[in-house]
């Protein structure tokens, strides 16, 4: 069984040693991309592919398991409106690790996504992993740059 296509959505890229706060600036900016996190998660879990779309950066890059690589607004909106399109879904992303550094942060999650299907009310539960990096615009709001995320397991029937 092939998880649904956002299933294999979210994700959190790569960890790095954060530069030590040196002003009270460092700390609200460092607490702004924290609630990007949950900001995200709401996004998602709003089932509205506008809400979702307004926390990407127009050059963001989508890596999911089992699907080519989705790089941009153009590519990803597509992609994310099947899939409301097909599943009400609802996830919940757990942060084993986050770092800010300067005008980017890194984190790394897991999930428990639930999906359940707009044509005949079957439920799907997945599992997985996944690694984000936001980027803080010029506007100075945090979005996803880089979302790569999937399963805990193989495919189903492969």
């Amino acid at each position: 069984m092939r998880l649904p296509p956002m299933a294999v959505l979210l994700v959190s890229l790569g960890a790095c040693s954060p530069a030590p706060p040196t002003s009270s600036s460092n700390a609200a900016s460092d607490s702004a991309a924290h609630r990007a996190h949950q900001e995200y998660v709401d996004a998602i879990n709003s089932n509205n592919l506008d809400s979702l779309m307004a926390m990407l950066t127009e050059d963001v890059v989508f890596l999911s398991a089992n699907e080519p690589v989705m790089v941009g607004k153009a590519a990803v909106r597509p992609w994310v409106a099947g899939y409301y399109d097909a599943y009400h879904t609802h996830w919940d992303k757990p942060v084993q690790e986050f770092v800010v550094n300067g005008d980017w942060a890194f984190e790394r999650y897991s999930y428990f996504a639930t999906d359940s299907s707009r044509t005949d009310a079957s439920v799907a539960q997945s599992t997985g992993w996944g690694l984000l990096i936001y980027r803080r615009d010029p506007d100075g709001k945090w979005r996803v740059a880089r979302d790569a995320f999937g399963p805990d397991g193989p495919a189903a029937g492969g």
